[in-house]
């Protein structure tokens, strides 16, 4: 402890440990003596000017609410994302609720990633066990493939995990899926179909390389791949 003279006479100081501890335990103490606070002065936080404590107060209750203001507005703008995606999902389904066949299917899928996706590089990859009649649709944007093709082993850390995948895929995988030389491909969203690897995969291509990124949520694309999953297996 250090002496410091209070109105002319030397006291010993207190660690300020022990006067934080009492202010803390004591939070009344500037209720009791009121003109301590303008008269107490502290740095501004940004210059070299002092301010009082209940100036300081306000500074910092600014500061945080500036901080919370950003928050909700941030957390408002996904809220409103998330309800956007809600809605077309929910056109998805109702146009998978009314399709009745294999080709009304695919027409579904491709109305909803066309006009609510902004989708126009996808592909549905289906290796069915059972005949479903998509074998018998002529679509650019479905490719039958045999459960025991070498080529779906490419796939199968995807399949394994049973989760979609977002990023820049392997060459491989690109051009076996969106053709030989597709190099305006710049990233791909890939769903798995089923919970078993002869079901398939939904693969959305995009010439932006951060239209898909590792680091998005896949919570709807999961919905979508579920959806999908549910009108070919109905078929």
């Amino acid at each position: 402890m250090s002496k410091q003279p209070v109105r002319g006479v030397e006291v010993e100081s207190l660690p300020e440990e022990v006067i934080a501890e009492y202010l803390q335990h004591n939070p009344d103490f500037f209720e009791r003596h009121a003109t301590l606070l303008t008269r107490l002065k502290i740095p501004h936080g940004r210059g070299p000017s002092t301010v009082s404590l209940v100036e300081r107060q306000v500074l910092v209750l600014r500061e945080k609410n500036e901080k919370l203001d950003a928050r909700l507005h941030e957390l408002i703008t996904v809220a409103r994302s998330n309800d956007v995606l809600a809605g077309k999902i929910h056109r998805l389904s109702c146009r998978m609720i009314r399709a009745r066949n294999a080709t009304s299917v695919i027409d579904a899928l491709e109305s909803s990633l066309r006009e609510d996706f902004g989708a126009s590089e996808w592909l549905m990859l289906l290796a069915p066990s059972t005949d479903s009649g998509f074998d018998r649709v002529n679509s650019r944007h479905l490719r039958i493939i045999d459960p025991a093709s070498a080529e779906l082993k490419m796939f199968e850390t995807l399949f394994e995990s049973a989760r979609p995948r977002c990023g820049q895929i392997r060459d491989s995988q690109r051009d076996f899926l969106f053709g030989a030389g597709t190099t305006e491909i710049g990233s791909a969203a890939l769903v798995p179909l089923g919970p078993q690897l002869s079901s398939g995969l939904l693969a959305i291509g995009s010439p932006d390389t951060e239209r898909f990124h590792p680091t998005m949520s896949t919570e709807f694309l999961a919905r979508i791949g579920e959806l999908v999953s549910e009108a070919v297996g109905a078929l």
